[in-house]
């Protein structure tokens, strides 16, 4: 098969699904070799242009320093790599099952299989991470795999096109993209393709219409979505430490993270306290915000301004804004207007209205909405009387109210005294639940998602089903009889 040397966009979609198609069934086993050697394409592909798809990435958003795609891209999924080839020869082996005794001695055992073809819908925040990292999981499980980027860093895409063309033949892995056609036609006619398996990485709205046409082919799918995630201040909390990093992970790509808090239950009387050791932390990690490489832009205008008028709007509500601007230059207002370089300074909100849209919808931005409790069961019922969370992150030394908030919340993970670390732990399933998502990768659990796990049981020569056949009578209800005592 020859390789692409090209970002496909002209191909018909059905085309290369077709390719793809054909050639999982043609192949249905994929050895261990051809598996590690397609992961060992990824990570050559990594070492050798890992700086270029950096460059393209802060192309794209304006301002991202390289650093930050280093490790928050390029670092995950090196890790990755090394630890799914570590662990790939143990993955694809069998598994032996345990037989009842009314089946003996017959033997039986699971069959790891790969399901054939696996769509790929990622999203522009780690456009780099968030593309390979579902394409690492399904080739490891020796699926053929189809990604297609989004439209909104088109550098990095068109780069990862061009990368993946010339290591992998088209119907091994390829990147489709949508350029000079509607995106949103573009997006829809991939997720209606009738593929083995669908995994989508985004928002919840869109992850609706991802289903919603992934099920007209039963497809199954995996749906990395995001929601509300809070942050939850108790009252034995020590609040500088927790600022820092509560700020770390709230601003890390300018709060464009699906797992960064988006809002903060703090004990009412604390405002004041949190408000300066926020302010104190955001100026240790980024002494200045306009022209800061560090700190990244907003992805687009449209985005900037959709993250305006929420504060406006929270504003106009009555709630009050503290800007959090270490240098005090012109990105000082919150209603300020820095469309240039699109990096926007951090805003406390304190007083948000219940119905306001920065409490209802999720907010992907360095806006951060404050939440103010008065018993740990009131800040409980705040979060369970909402969509359940892509994460939750709990802070203080009380392991009495820690282990009720565990116990009594549900969230896709949870984070106890720091933020987004969970997500670095190769060896936890990372996934959403309800309204944030369903079904989890990372590790083995993301291995076996796109697997298929085939029962095989092998009947005895010795086997004596007969004994159970019809006619039934006296023999037969001895062997239930004995059966019976013995279950």
């Amino acid at each position: 098969m020859t390789l692409s040397h090209a970002p496909i966009c002209a191909i018909s979609l059905r085309a290369l699904f077709d390719d793809q198609h054909r050639a999982s069934r043609v192949q249905v086993e994929v050895p261990l070799a051809l598996r590690r050697d397609r992961l060992l394409r990824i990570r050559a592909l990594l070492q050798t242009h890992g700086s270029a798809l950096a460059q393209a990435v802060q192309a794209d958003f304006g301002v991202r320093s390289p650093q930050l795609t280093e490790i928050a891209d390029l670092f995950v999924l090196r890790t990755m790599l090394s630890s799914t080839l570590k662990a790939l020869p143990k993955w694809i082996k069998p598994v032996r099952v345990h037989t009842p005794i009314y089946l003996q001695p017959s033997r039986a055992y699971l069959a790891r299989q790969p399901l054939g073809v696996v769509g790929v819908v990622s999203p522009w925040n780690y456009p780099i991470q968030l593309s390979l990292g579902p394409a690492i999981t399904a080739l490891a499980a020796g699926n053929r795999v189809m990604l297609k980027p989004s439209e909104l860093t088109p550098q990095t895409s068109t780069l990862l096109g061009e990368l993946i063309g010339r290591a992998f033949a088209q119907d091994e892995l390829c990147v489709v993209q949508g350029e000079g056609e509607n995106p949103a036609e573009f997006a829809a006619e991939f997720a209606s393709l009738p593929f083995d398996h669908l995994f989508f990485t985004g928002s919840t709205a869109v992850g609706r219409k991802v289903a919603a046409a992934a099920a007209a082919n039963l497809t199954p799918t995996t749906l990395e979505l995001g929601g509300k995630s809070p942050c939850l201040i108790d009252p034995s909390c020590e609040l500088r430490e927790a600022a820092l990093k509560i700020a770390h992970g709230k601003l890390l790509n300018a709060g464009q993270t699906c797992i960064a808090p988006d809002y903060v239950l703090l004990p009412r009387g604390r405002e004041a306290a949190f408000a300066d050791a926020f302010a104190r932390a955001v100026a240790q990690l980024f002494p200045t915000i306009s022209g800061n490489p560090d700190y990244a832009a907003i992805i687009s205008p449209h985005h900037y301004e959709r993250l305006q008028t929420l504060l406006e709007q929270a504003e106009g509500e009555g709630a009050r804004l503290q800007v959090v601007n270490p240098e005090g230059d012109g990105v000082a207002s919150a209603k300020s207007r820095d469309r240039a370089s699109r990096q926007m300074a951090p805003v406390l909100v304190f007083g948000a209205a219940s119905h306001s849209r920065l409490l209802q919808e999720e907010i992907f931005g360095p806006i951060l909405p404050v939440v103010l409790y008065d018993t740990l069961d009131e800040a409980i019922e705040y979060i369970n009387t909402r969509p359940r969370p892509l994460a939750l992150y709990w802070f203080g030394t009380d392991e009495v109210s820690r282990n009720q908030v565990l116990a009594r919340t549900v969230s896709g993970g949870v984070t106890v005294n720091d933020t987004l670390m969970h997500i670095a732990h190769e060896n936890l399933p990372f996934g959403g639940v309800g309204e944030s998502g369903w079904g989890a990768y990372h590790g083995e659990t993301g291995f076996l998602r796109l697997t298929l796990q085939k029962p095989v049981l092998v009947q005895s020569s010795w086997a004596r089903g007969d004994l159970f056949y019809p006619p039934y009578g006296k023999r037969f209800d001895q062997i239930m009889g004995i059966l019976k005592r013995l279950i």
